[in-house]
C-alpha cells in the first residue's frame, strides 16, 4: 500500500497516509477540520542498487548504469594492493 502525503490549505498543516490506490483521496485537515486536505506529489522513498533481478535482467549494453553500486566496489590498483606490495620491503630492512 502507497503512502500519499498531504497539505492542508487553510493551515498548511502537513502529514502522510497509508492508503489503498483505490481509496478516495482524504478531504478534511485532522489540525483545523476544514475540508482543504491536497494531496502532495512526491518522489519513492527507495531506489533499487545492487545486483538483483533489475539489474541483470532490464539494463542493455556494455555499460554498467547503476553509478550508486560502482562507487561501492574498490577499484584495482588502489592504495590496498600497493600497500601490500610495500610491507614485505618495509619489513626486509
Amino acid at each position: 500500500m502507497p503512502i500519499y502525503e498531504y497539505q492542508c490549505s487553510a493551515c498548511g498543516h502537513q502529514m502522510e497516509a497509508l492508503q489503498r490506490m483505490s481509496d478516495a483521496p482524504l478531504t478534511d485537515c485532522p489540525a483545523c477540520s476544514e475540508a482543504t486536505l491536497r494531496k502532495k506529489i512526491s518522489a519513492a522513498g527507495f531506489r533499487l542498487k545492487g545486483g538483483g533481478w533489475y539489474e541483470t535482467d532490464f539494463k542493455t549494453g556494455g555499460k554498467k548504469k547503476n553509478l550508486a553500486g560502482d562507487a561501492a566496489k574498490p577499484k584495482e590498483g588502489g592504495a590496498k594492493s600497493g600497500a601490500k606490495a610495500d610491507k614485505p620491503a618495509a619489513g626486509a630492512s
